[in-house]
């Protein structure tokens, strides 16, 4: 099997997950090697998620690493078993792949925590909405270009209407919510869509008021997603020069107090949907 040249970071954190059991097991990568019956370079490249691995290989490797965890062993061996082509490969070579990395994410995730602090997350936007935000990104995007990043977004949408769709909770800040991107028509009718969202039962929104003040990590929009198990958690952020995806113990344990704290001080849904109903009638 030739190696991948570009693994998915989902193929990549499958990688870092069979390294963090062989260090926590005291074991160096020769060692490791040895005792699989195969070399260094073999350990290095499934551990950077070069090769893939079967589900066999991961148990074996969980013997060798004397790991007990047997929910965390049996996602990790799901992820070896993943195969076949997944939609947002359509768009590989033409969209970044920290942009597909987002897809992926959602795609595989159990549950979604949200916090947006200047437009409605991509998972609620309608198309006029989400055409507005994306043409507001610099360069300024062609024609194709746009219709391309649209259509992508467009498609994250389905996780929600799937027969086992992630539960969603969107923290919304009120900045976002009076935010007129598309002129004031496009805003209200997002509006109109997002209140509807929010009575599906797999949708949680809750709004930060301006009156809430200020709160952790004010100025980054976080997107927290729960796998199976609490080690296959994931923190993506989006920054000026793109996305970065955390999975440290310290910073999923970081962010789950970031995010709990921020559902504290906003709104219930309620509350939320009343807040929202008030920006459409002003506009």
């Amino acid at each position: 099997m030739p190696p991948r040249t570009a693994p998915t970071a989902r193929q990549r954190r499958l990688g870092t997950e069979l390294r963090k059991m062989r260090e926590r097991a005291g074991l160096n990568a020769p060692q490791a090697a040895e005792q699989l019956g195969t070399n260094r370079t073999g350990i290095s490249n499934i551990e950077a998620g070069r090769f893939g691995v079967s589900g066999e290989r991961v148990q074996a490797l969980a013997r060798i690493y004397t790991c007990t965890d047997q929910p965390y062993i049996a996602a990790l061996v799901a992820m070896a078993e993943e195969r076949g082509r997944s939609w947002w490969e359509d768009y590989r070579g033409t969209l970044s792949a920290g942009a597909l990395d987002v897809a992926e994410l959602e795609y595989h995730a159990c549950s979604l925590r949200s916090v947006q602090i200047m437009h409605i997350p991509g998972l609620l936007q309608t198309e006029d909405y989400a055409k507005a935000v994306l043409s507001t990104a610099l360069p300024k995007p062609s024609p194709t270009e746009l219709r391309r990043r649209l259509s992508y977004r467009m498609r994250r949408r389905d996780i929600l209407d799937r027969e086992n769709p992630p539960h969603c909770t969107f923290v919304i800040h009120e900045a976002a919510l009076r935010m007129q991107f598309g002129g004031p028509k496009v805003t209200r009718r997002q509006l109109e869509h997002t209140l509807e969202a929010s009575e599906r039962g797999n949708v949680t929104v809750r709004a930060i008021p301006f009156s809430a003040g200020g709160f952790p990590n004010s100025g980054t929009s976080t997107l927290y997603v729960s796998g199976p198990v609490p080690q296959l958690d994931t923190v993506h952020l989006d920054v000026a020069h793109g996305s970065a995806l955390l999975d440290a113990e310290d910073h999923l344990a970081n962010y789950r107090a970031i995010l709990d704290r921020t559902q504290e001080i906003s709104l219930n849904p309620e509350e939320t949907r009343d807040l929202m109903r008030d920006a459409a009638r002003r506009l």
